[in-house]
């Protein structure tokens, strides 16, 4: 191994390891701000227990750029603690919000991809109901990457998805999804995972719902 490429590796290997303490770091601040502790397997986990609401949550802190996803976890459990006091459950049991983050990568360690999905549950004490919010991280570009930037630029990409969804999901009670549908997304090496919230492209008799679309049906439209 000639030194030049020695000195490439290590290079590699210092901005990986920079760029996840970063966000190690950076998760493990917002875990205490919402009430969580990091454990040995770089988790936040909390269990918050109030006479008026249950909060559990759980999420990988470390996803690259954290600060949206830990701003959009603390507003949701603002939100939620607010709906909760202003609209105590009374002599029912206390509501329940169920916050539990999963990791997702692609392509080269140092140039891939990081997706965080959180699937959120919100029990009322009648019908829970579950929602998604995702995160996807470029590393290589260290920018975020959205269904907009998801595609080449003056791609049609509905005109592929919403048949596959047709496809895979059958009838659609509301007609073909909007774009606002597919903002939240998983990238792995072979797929492009789709996560509708409950009730967003189905009835939410149905429940939410998870679309795994192989990336050899989107080659020509990803950028």
């Amino acid at each position: 191994m000639t030194m030049t490429l020695k000195a490439s590796l290590a290079a590699a290997a210092c901005a990986v390891t920079a760029l996840s303490s970063a966000g190690t770091a950076s998760g493990q601040s917002a875990c205490a701000d919402v009430g969580g502790t990091v454990d040995a397997a770089q988790i936040c986990r909390g269990h918050i227990v109030t006479t008026t609401y249950t909060l559990d949550l759980s999420f990988p802190v470390g996803y690259p750029d954290q600060a949206p996803l830990a701003d959009y976890v603390t507003h949701t459990r603002d939100e939620w603690a607010d709906d909760a006091k202003a609209h105590p459950p009374g002599d029912r049991p206390p509501y329940l919000l169920t916050i539990t983050g999963t990791a997702f990568r692609s392509g080269a360690l140092t140039s891939g991809t990081q997706t965080v999905v959180l699937d959120m549950n919100q029990d009322l004490g009648a019908h829970p109901v579950t929602s998604y919010k995702a995160f996807t991280y470029d590393l290589g570009k260290r920018a975020p990457i959205t269904f907009d930037t998801l595609f080449k630029p003056g791609a049609n990409p509905l005109d592929v998805l919403n048949p596959i969804v047709r496809r895979e999901l059958g009838p659609l009670p509301f007609g073909d999804p909007g774009v606002d549908a597919y903002q939240n997304f998983a990238l792995t090496d072979d797929a492009v995972i789709f996560f509708f919230s409950q009730g967003q492209v189905l009835a939410q008799v149905d429940g939410p719902q998870r679309l795994s679309v192989p990336r050899t049906e989107l080659a020509s439209l990803l950028a």
